[in-house]
């Protein structure tokens, strides 16, 4: 498996949007708000997840990968 190693900024960056989406969703099948407030903030939030999530997902997966560590005993702080 390739790892790549990102920097806390992108690692905000992902769970944001992640976050974002799970909020939306939440509210989508919530039932403690009634169907038109549940699609008035469930909704947008949750394309504004869905559609920010596949820019990010791309910048990220055409990071160059780590090169393969010479001893194998150093690992990176963070890895996807």
């Amino acid at each position: 498996m390739r790892e790549r190693s990102l920097t806390f900024r992108e690692l905000a960056l992902v769970a944001g949007t992640r976050g974002l989406l799970g909020v939306g969703v939440g509210l989508l099948l919530a039932g403690r708000l009634s169907a038109r407030q549940r699609r008035s903030i469930g909704l947008p939030l949750l394309l504004t997840g869905a559609i920010s999530t596949i820019p990010i997902m791309i910048y990220l997966l055409r990071k160059p990968a780590l090169p393969e560590l010479a001893s194998g005993l150093e690992e990176p702080a963070m890895a996807i």
